[in-house]
């Protein structure tokens, strides 16, 4: 009989599959240097917005960082750079994602909806992120979507100072007695601040009501138009007062159709000048595009669910 524990035979482990299933100390440390350092782009997958990197320049930028440096670095070469961040996709820090160009028929359809696209972002070539069937990592232009999203230090400041605070009011009976006053007299400060700020709203709104009555609606008085605006506290008393003479040659203003606001976060890359005007795809890979339009069918309408590529990623896209 042999034991399996005496066996000096080495253990094999399949590739992109470690034994625990939770990261290293040093994948974390390597994940949290990649999302300060390595550059990322926004968009939306499956309805939720999300991060992702590009596998190529995120093997660039660790290449040229401390962990392939020194006498004992961590990545001797790009090979040694991949495996540990396969290593990494298989503790679920991110995953493995497809770009999938989008359809003339969906946009045509996007359009209809009410997005408005310019000139310049018609002749970008646009792209979708889909799940990929195979979770490794790879070099080039592959995208990759982040998991790990760290907690920022300052957030376990902040929730250790509103702690405190709490503990602070709910021992206000153990304070000195100035203190106690000090709080009183700021309370019943704050109290008839906010009281007067209420009439003056109230008083505002009767001064408007009794000038346009008398004067059939022709003469529009706002005393401290910004007070209940939307703005700053001290816009809210700027200007004094805003008038208006409405009479029978008074034309309203036209209102401006509002444009959709455009995703400010979603990817825009030039495109370089092509020789035609679309590259020519395959039937096969036609047939792709349409099983990935039905897998995005789900995804949300408001907002846009693509991003701007230029000519070099669409190409590795239809690859």
């Amino acid at each position: 009989m042999t034991c399996e524990c005496c066996n000096d035979e080495p253990q094999e482990y399949e590739v992109g599959k470690p034994k625990d299933e939770k990261p290293t100390r040093q994948e974390l440390k390597v994940a949290r240097w990649m999302k300060s350092n390595v550059p990322i782009k926004k968009t939306k997958f499956m309805n939720v917005n999300v991060e992702y990197f590009s596998s190529g320049k995120a093997l660039d930028a660790l290449m040229n960082s401390k962990f392939a440096q020194g006498s004992k670095p961590l990545f001797a070469d790009r090979e040694a750079a991949i495996d540990f961040l396969d290593g990494m996709l298989a503790h679920k820090l991110f995953h493995r994602a497809k770009k999938v160009p989008v359809s003339e028929q969906e946009l045509r359809r996007k359009r209809k909806e009410g997005e408005i696209e310019t000139e310049e972002q018609k002749k970008k070539r646009k792209i979708r992120l889909v799940m990929h069937p195979e979770q490794i990592f790879e070099d080039g232009h592959e995208a990759y979507i982040w998991i790990y999203d760290p907690i920022p230090v300052y957030y376990w400041f902040l929730g250790i100072f509103v702690v405190l605070i709490s503990i602070v009011i709910c021992l206000f009976p153990l304070w000195p007695p100035k203190m106690r006053l000090w709080v009183y007299y700021g309370s019943v400060t704050g109290a008839g601040f906010l009281v007067f700020i209420l009439a003056l709203a109230l008083f505002r709104t009767i001064l408007f009501g009794i000038i346009w009555i008398l004067t059939l609606g022709r003469h529009h008085f706002w005393f401290l138009p910004n007070l209940t605006e939307d703005c700053g506290f001290f816009e809210s008393f700027k200007p004094l007062y805003k008038y208006e003479y409405r009479g029978k040659d008074y034309k309203p203003p036209e209102k401006k159709s509002k444009k959709r606001k455009k995703d400010k976060e979603s990817d825009a890359e030039e495109e370089k000048p092509l020789i035609k005007n679309e590259i020519s795809t395959p039937e096969h890979e036609k047939r792709k595009i349409s099983e990935s339009e039905s897998v995005s069918s789900s995804q949300s309408s408001t907002g846009k669910d693509f991003e701007f590529i230029d000519d070099h990623e669409a190409k590795e896209a239809l690859n």
